[in-house]
């Protein structure tokens, strides 16, 4: 290419950019939602995704008298992990159903105690017990059954009661999240989704209202081509873009306390892919709607629900079934989410995640030329 032809390139490319942004900032309500929407989204985020389970409603059967056991159904209840439900009481001498409770949902799980429960175990002999859990739901199922094993053995250390140990005895230690809090996780994860939708949703608009205006057809007219335009609008909602990942990133530092640990440069990087590719994945949505409200439906449809199901935000991506999961090596947050995990809670350097930003700068380069190709059927239709 000569160079009298880039800089044309290029010039035409930051008018339509200036252009962009002047109606932009004219536009208050749009400026108002650009920065206030994302700061909200993020506060649900992270203060409504939950994935540990706590206060589970749980109904105690003790048909023992003994200290033990009364000592061992207090324990249940000394955390809030488990919470006793109400009109059932801990203890009941009467022959009640126990699957009652789980059967009319007012309980998770029944724990029988039966009796004799408290001399078995003075007397180093083994002591039953069962324990009863609403399955409907298995990673609760899952919570609950693990929850009880790790209550029984402390309950039986700290006592100094007998139990039958291994050979082997596994001690466990937690890395980069030792207090197990889930802002570590979930709000790394709702910055990639903030960041990728609303830049998207922005140049989607942007697009769609000069068909509905009329003023794609002075476009057409004029002797700007698809990549010009699609280039210049994709600069000015990259600005408007970085300025709303700026945003929430601060909000998850100082709302969500949640530090940074990783290199800036390469985090930087990967943001500014990110949010680009979001942009043009937007031009290519608006270039092949008509009107605003399918614009909205195809960036939920493609774009928010790929990010929230497809890039390990909420679950692992080994759990997704093939050939499901195929589609995840597509969506932009798998990557980046990636690169905000490990900036935020293991702070690794660029060896821990190099192929990142060529997998965004690939996307961004498909988005783009797709965006090209849908604004060239545009102007052929016109």
């Amino acid at each position: 290419m000569q160079p009298v032809a880039l800089k044309r390139i290029i010039a035409r490319s930051m008018a339509q950019a200036l252009k962009e942004l002047a109606q932009f900032r004219r536009d208050y309500l749009t400026v108002a939602l650009a920065y206030l929407l994302p700061f909200m989204a993020m506060l649900m985020y992270g203060y409504a995704t939950r994935l540990e389970a706590k206060n589970i409603p749980v109904v105690v059967y003790n048909y023992d008298v003994g200290k033990v056991s009364r000592d061992y159904v207090g324990s249940i209840f000394a955390t809030n992990q488990f919470e006793p439900v109400q009109g059932f009481g801990f203890v009941s001498h009467k022959r009640q159903s126990a699957i009652a409770p789980i059967e009319s949902g007012d309980a998770r799980a029944s724990l029988i105690i039966p009796p004799e429960f408290s001399r078995r175990i003075k007397s180093e002999q083994t002591a039953n017990m069962q324990l009863l859990v609403d399955a409907t739901d298995v990673n609760n199922a899952r919570i609950v059954k693990n929850g009880f094993y790790a209550l029984t053995q402390n309950f039986m250390n700290e006592n100094h009661l007998p139990h039958k140990r291994g050979t082997i005895t596994a001690r466990t230690r937690l890395w980069f999240n030792p207090g197990r809090k889930e802002a570590l996780h979930i709000v790394p994860g709702a910055i990639a989704l903030v960041t990728w939708i609303f830049p998207a949703l922005l140049s989607a608009f942007a697009l769609v209202r000069e068909k509905e205006q009329g003023t794609i057809l002075q476009l057409y007219a004029s002797s700007i081509t698809a990549p010009e335009l699609i280039l210049g609008k994709a600069i000015a909602y990259f600005l408007i873009g970085m300025v709303e990942a700026v945003l929430v990133i601060f909000e998850g530092i100082f709302i969500f306390h949640v530090p940074f640990v990783g290199d800036i440069i390469a985090f930087s990087i990967c943001t500014m892919l990110y949010v680009f590719s979001g942009v043009v994945f937007g031009l290519w949505a608006g270039s092949r709607t008509s009107n605003q409200m399918a614009a909205v439906q195809v960036c939920a449809m493609v774009g928010f629900l790929g990010s929230m199901l497809l890039s390990g935000f909420i679950y692992p991506l080994r759990n997704i079934a093939y050939p499901i999961s195929l589609l995840s090596n597509l969506v932009a947050a798998r990557y980046y989410i990636e690169a905000s995990r490990d900036a935020f809670i293991r702070g690794g350097s660029w060896l821990a995640h190099w192929n990142i930003p060529l997998v965004l700068i690939g996307l961004c380069i498909f988005f783009f030329f797709v965006a090209c190709q849908g604004m060239k059927k545009m102007e052929l239709k016109a």
